[in-house]
Formats: structure tokens, C-alpha cells, sequence
């Protein structure tokens, strides 16, 4: 157990990292982007899903059939709250929501 902190601070360090890589490359900041924001509000899995399947039905509207991206994300979003309710992975997997000051 002694390994937890030094674990927590290396995915604290990574996840950092990739967004200075993204904002570096895409020449903007996730953390500021309109999803990210109401993504950050949403305190259950359910909240997750209802604003995901939002933005995969205005994407269908622009682009087509939108059953398997909400196949996809309903997968990804429970895979990510396992992930954060596992005791071990729980702090290190929230780390990728801004915590307001």
C-alpha cells in the first residue's frame, strides 16, 4: 500500500501531461471546453450517460445513425465508474475532474 500515493501522483502527472500535450497540439484547453464543464457538474453515472447520449443525438443529427457511439460511450462510462469506485484506482480515476477552489 505504501506504492498508492507515488501511483496517485503519477496518473495526477500523466493525465496533466496529456492535456498540456493537447492544448500544445489542438491549441485548446479541454478543461475549458462547454462539455467538459457539464461533465464535471454530473455526480452519478446516470448524469454521465444522459449528457453523453445529449451530445451523441446532436451528433447524429449532424452526421447519422448514433446507436453504436451511445453502445460505446454507455460501455466507457460504466468501465470508467468501476474504475472509480474500485478502493485501490477510486482517488487516482477522479483526479480527472477539477476540483474548484
Amino acid at each position: 500500500m505504501s506504492s498508492y500515493p507515488s501511483s496517485e501522483s503519477n496518473l495526477r502527472s500523466l493525465f496533466e501531461s496529456a492535456l498540456r500535450e493537447y492544448e500544445k497540439q489542438a491549441g485548446t484547453n479541454l478543461l475549458d471546453n462547454p462539455l467538459t464543464i457539464k461533465l464535471q457538474s454530473c455526480d452519478s453515472m446516470d448524469e454521465i450517460s444522459a449528457v453523453l447520449r445529449e451530445q451523441a443525438q446532436a451528433f447524429h443529427k449532424f452526421r447519422g445513425d448514433v446507436r453504436k457511439l451511445i453502445r460505446w460511450l454507455k460501455r466507457t462510462v460504466h468501465v470508467l465508474h468501476t474504475l472509480s469506485t474500485t478502493i485501490a484506482l477510486g482517488d487516482g480515476v477522479c483526479l480527472v475532474k477539477r476540483i474548484s477552489s
